[in-house]
C-alpha cells in the first residue's frame, strides 16, 4: 500500500500484519520508554520507532519507516545509538529491520497521533532502573485469561498479545509489580506464579509459549481456585503489597461467578473483568447470570470493569489498563491493618479510676477507634468494661460504622468497684472474641487499668493469646508492671505501655495504633 499506517510510540513489530509495511512515527515520543532488542535486526518484540531512532532512519522528530518482518534468531546484541540502549534477547520467534520509504506525495496520508505526553522537562534522563522496575506500581497481579471454547486458538493469540503488552508497559521488577498467569478454561491451570519471573522479559516469553487449553470457560471455578491458592507468600505473594486479579472474559462465563467474586473479596483480591465481545441480544438467553460483571469485581463503581469491542486493534487499551492496575489508593478490596482487625477493648471500671479520669480512657479508646476502617466487611470493634463484674458494652458485630461506635464508646457509663482482671480477659475471650474465631480479621485486645487485680492474670492472658489474640497492656497510676507485663503478647517491651497520670493516655495513641498495624504485618495474612 501506499499510505503509511499511522502508529504509537509503543507499537510492536509484532503488532503489524504485513511483510513490507509503511508507518508514521509520531514525534516526541519518551525516549526511556523505548523497549529496543537487537541492532539492524531487531527481535519484533521491539518497538518500531525506538528501533528506527536506534537504526537512525528517523529522529525523535518522528517521520515515515520501512518495516519488514524477519525469522526470528538467536543472541539479539545491545548496542547503544542515537539515545538509545538496546538490550539482548537470547532468542525470539520472529524480528524485523526497518529502512527509509521511498518518499512520494502520497505517503503522508495517515496522520501521525501522537501519544507521546510533550515533555514537560519532568522526565528522568536516565533509563528506570530495569531490575528494579515501576517502585511506584508495586502490585502482585494475576492474570486470568480465556483458555476456552469460546475464544478460539486465533483470538486466544491476541488476547497473549494483548497480556504482553500490559505486562511489558506496568515494569514488572524486583521493586515494581510481579505477574502471574492462569489459564480457566474446563479446569484452572497456574501457568505460572509471581515467584517464577521478576524481569519483564522472562514474563514475555512465558506469556508467549502459553499454549491453548479450550473447553467450557469455568471462569467462577478459575476465579475461585485463584483468589485462594494463587497469592500464598511459598508462591510468591509479598506482605502489604496489593493483591490483583484481571479476568479476561470473552463472551460469558459458563459458571457461577457470584461466589468466587465474594470469596476474592474475603481474601482481600481487587477483582477486575476485562470484557470483550459482549454477548449479543441473541447471546443474553444462554448468560447465567445477565449482570455477572457487577457480582464479581471488588466494587461496582465502574473502576474495576472495562471493555473492549474486540480482540483486534488493542494497543490503544493497553495504557488505561496499566493505569488502573497501578492506581494503589483505589484498591478497596485489598486488606490493610486498618480495614482487616478487630480491636476489643477491656476498660477498668474500679473506683480507683474516679470520673473525669474514666472521660480520659474512653477518648483514648475512641482515638485509637478511629484510626481504623470499621465496617461490614472491614474493621470491627467492641468494649467491655470490668470491676469485680463484667459487662459487654457493646459487641463486634452491634455497630458497622464509625460514627456508630464512637458514639456507643461515648456512652459507655461508669461502673464503679473492685479490680478482678484476670476474670474479665477470660470473659472477653470467650464471649466476644468467642464468636469472630474463624473470621478473616486478626484479632487484638487492649486492656486499660490503673491497678493491681485481686485474681491472677498470668493464666487467662495466655490462653486469650493460645486463641490467637494479640494483647497489648497499658497501665495507668498504680497498675504494677509486672501484672501488664505478664498480660502482653511478646515481645513485651512493645505490648506493654504504662503512664503516671490519665493525661500520658492521649500521646500513647500512636504507638498502639502503630502496634497493631506492625502486628498485623507480620501476621500471616
Amino acid at each position: 500500500s501506499l499510505a503509511s499506517t499511522a502508529i504509537t510510540c509503543f507499537t510492536r513489530g509484532l503488532d503489524l500484519r504485513k511483510e513490507t509495511e509503511d508507518v508514521l512515527c509520531p514525534a516526541n515520543c519518551p525516549l526511556w520508554q523505548f523497549y529496543v532488542f537487537g541492532d539492524g535486526v531487531y527481535a519484533s518484540l521491539s518497538s518500531i520507532c525506538g528501533a528506527a531512532i536506534h537504526r537512525g532512519v528517523i529522529t525523535n522528530a518522528g517521520g515515515a519507516v520501512r518495516v519488514h518482518t524477519l525469522p526470528g534468531q538467536e543472541n539479539y546484541p545491545a548496542v547503544k545509538a542515537n539515545g538509545i540502549q538496546s538490550q539482548v534477547l537470547a532468542r525470539w520467534a520472529s524480528s524485523f529491520s526497518v529502512t527509509r520509504t521511498k518518499s512520494t506525495a502520497l505517503e503522508a496520508v495517515g496522520q501521525p497521533v501522537s501519544t507521546a505526553r510533550p515533555s514537560t522537562g519532568k522526565r528522568p534522563k536516565k533509563p528506570l532502573d530495569k531490575k528494579a522496575g515501576n517502585k511506584d506500581c508495586k502490585a502482585d497481579i494475576a492474570f486470568l485469561i480465556d483458555g476456552s471454547y469460546n475464544i478460539g486458538q486465533r483470538r486466544f493469540n491476541l488476547q497473549k498479545n494483548f497480556v504482553g503488552k500490559v505486562a511489558m508497559m506496568l515494569g514488572i521488577g524486583t521493586e515494581g509489580p510481579h505477574v502471574g498467569v492462569v489459564q480457566a478454561s474446563e479446569h484452572p491451570k497456574i501457568e505460572f506464579y509471581l515467584k517464577n519471573f521478576t524481569a519483564a522479559k522472562e514474563v514475555l516469553f512465558a506469556i508467549k509459549e502459553l499454549g491453548f487449553r479450550g473447553g467450557n470457560s469455568n471462569t467462577g471455578k478459575a476465579l475461585k481456585h485463584t483468589a485462594q491458592k494463587f497469592f500464598s507468600l511459598e508462591n510468591g505473594a509479598r506482605k502489604g503489597i496489593p493483591k490483583i486479579i484481571v479476568v479476561f472474559l470473552d463472551g460469558w462465563p459458563s459458571d457461577d461467578i457470584e461466589e468466587a467474586g465474594i470469596v476474592a473479596r474475603e481474601f482481600g483480591v481487587n477483582v477486575f473483568i476485562v470484557s470483550v465481545a459482549k454477548p449479543t441480544t441473541e447471546e443474553l438467553g444462554m448468560v447465567q447470570d445477565i449482570a455477572f460483571v457487577d457480582k464479581v469485581v471488588c466494587r461496582n463503581n465502574g473502576f474495576f470493569s472495562y471493555q473492549m469491542p474486540t480482540w483486534f486493534g488493542t494497543t490503544k487499551y493497553v495504557k488505561p489498563l496499566v493505569q488502573k492496575l497501578c492506581s494503589h489508593e483505589q484498591m478497596l478490596c485489598s486488606k490493610t491493618c486498618y480495614n482487616s482487625v478487630n480491636i476489643g477493648f477491656l476498660i477498668d471500671g474500679s473506683s480507683s479510676v474516679g470520673d473525669s479520669n474514666f472521660r480520659l480512657v474512653l477518648e483514648f479508646v475512641s482515638n485509637v477507634a478511629k484510626a481504623f476502617e470499621i465496617s461490614d466487611i472491614g474493621s470491627k470493634i467492641a468494649a467491655v468494661q470490668f470491676t469485680y463484674d463484667q459487662r459487654t458494652e457493646f459487641s463486634f458485630t452491634d455497630y458497622t460504622t464509625k460514627e456508630k461506635v464512637l458514639s456507643a464508646i461515648r456512652n459507655i457509663r461508669y461502673m464503679s468497684g473492685g479490680t478482678a482482671t484476670g476474670d474479665a480477659i477470660t470473659f472477653t475471650t470467650r464471649n466476644v472474641f468467642g464468636p469472630m474465631k474463624d473470621g478473616p480479621n486478626k484479632n487484638f485486645l487492649v486492656v486499660l487499668t490503673d491497678g493491681q487485680s485481686y485474681d491472677d492474670v498470668r493464666g487467662p492472658a495466655a490462653a486469650a493469646q493460645k486463641a490467637g489474640i494479640t494483647v497489648f497492656s497499658v497501665g495507668v497510676a498504680w497498675a504494677p508492671l509486672d501484672d501488664l507485663k505478664d498480660m502482653a503478647s511478646e515481645p513485651r517491651e512493645s505490648h506493654t505501655f504504662f503512664t503516671r497520670e490519665f493525661t500520658g493516655l492521649e500521646q500513647m495513641v500512636p504507638d498502639i495504633i502503630r502496634g497493631i498495624c506492625k502486628d498485623f504485618m507480620d501476621s500471616k495474612q
